[in-house]
């Protein structure tokens, strides 16, 4: 296909990206957000789009599989870019160092476009450049988002264009969130040839929910039940009465108990405390908020009454969870001391994996 078949718009010169790699970020929301840039150029014969991988330094990058990148500068380097697009991945916050929130926002003033992909959008947060600005992220950095930087306006979209700010959340979704970018710079007809190319059915909308428990069949026959889940998700910092979410729902106490029994075969009120105590893992490995204020987070009347209540359900206690989270240099110093043997990529990424809050688990 060539570039008469596909008109470009003339008056955009080269388009030049940066893609900033922190350590251990996940290598397909970077693969599927540059892959749409190489496919424009491909298929309009033109350099619509030039790229590069920027590291903190020249050292090459871990992804969170093992793979590692070399960085084409460093940001160290004089640097000029049209838009610079955070990648990140699993420890997040460990992997973020003062050096490259400096950098962040110093090239922000120069820069017209800023961007985080998959997690990334929390080091956006943390160096200023997303106050008062619409926000999404991947799902499991949300919670931490929303309470260190009550600023940010996050959405649960699966990516979002606000004025000089892109964010996505993970996955495939950032060929999305490009193919929109192509097309808004270069037309409709190169976005539909990039989608066909890639054999994707269809280029999904910005405001398509990321993950959302209600897209499961079970919600889509059982609207009660959807809204009572719905109203329980959103009043998590202060529960509500389970009368006052049947009321809401418009059916009977005994009716709301029924149709968590034979469909999710939990309680209700088990089921709600196991959503206030997903979050507060959540905000237990991924921020620093102490432990009292974890528990006000997640609608426990005490901090010992939560710790129990965790401890019980969850297998540890807050403070262990806590721990957790950390890089496990002990366990590869054990494992290489009983075996002889150093982990190879794909050992220290389950390892690695282990620490992630879904880890075992699938999306409901």
């Amino acid at each position: 296909m060539s570039a008469d078949i596909l008109p470009i718009n003339n008056d955009i010169g080269t388009f030049k990206v940066g893609f900033l790699l922190l350590e251990k970020f996940t290598l397909m929301p970077l693969s599927s957000a540059t892959e749409p840039l190489r496919m424009a150029n491909h298929l309009t014969g033109k350099r619509l789009y030039d790229w590069q991988l920027i590291g903190e330094s020249a050292e090459p990058v871990s992804s969170s599989g093992g793979i590692r990148l070399l960085p084409d500068a460093t940001i160290d380097d004089s640097l000029d870019f049209d838009l610079v697009i955070v990648v990140a991945g699993i420890n997040v916050k460990e992997n973020t160092h003062p050096k490259t929130v400096k950098w962040l926002t110093s090239i922000a003033r120069k820069t017209p476009l800023m961007g985080g992909i998959c997690t990334a959008p929390l080091v956006l947060a943390k160096a200023g450049l997303l106050d008062g600005y619409s926000c999404s992220a991947h799902w499991e950095c949300l919670a931490a988002l929303q309470e260190e930087h009550p600023l940010v306006y996050c959405n649960n979209h699966l990516f979002t264009f606000d004025r000089s700010r892109l964010t996505s959340t993970g996955g495939d979704v950032p060929l999305h969130m490009m193919i929109h970018l192509v097309a808004s710079q270069h037309g409709r007809a190169i976005g539909n040839a990039i989608s066909d190319m890639f054999v994707c059915d269809r280029v999904r909308d910005s405001q398509e929910p990321q993950r959302l428990r209600m897209e499961r069949q079970i919600f889509a026959n059982q609207p009660k039940l959807a809204d009572a889940v719905q109203l329980m998700e959103a009043n998590i910092e202060e529960p509500i009465e389970l009368s006052d979410v049947a009321s809401y729902s418009k059916i009977s106490r005994r009716q709301l108990e029924r149709l968590f029994l034979s469909y999710l075969g939990i309680t209700p009120s088990r089921f709600y405390l196991k959503l206030r105590l997903e979050r507060a893992r959540q905000l237990l490995r991924q921020t620093s908020c102490s432990i009292v204020e974890i528990s006000t987070m997640c609608g426990f009347v005490s901090a010992p009454h939560f710790s129990r209540s965790y401890r019980k359900h969850m297998g540890r206690s807050p403070r262990a969870e806590r721990d957790f989270r950390d890089p496990p240099g002990s366990s590869l110093v054990l494992t290489e001391e009983s075996t002889g043997l150093i982990p190879n990529r794909s050992e220290e990424a389950l390892i690695l994996a282990r620490q992630e809050t879904s880890f075992g688990s699938m999306p409901d």
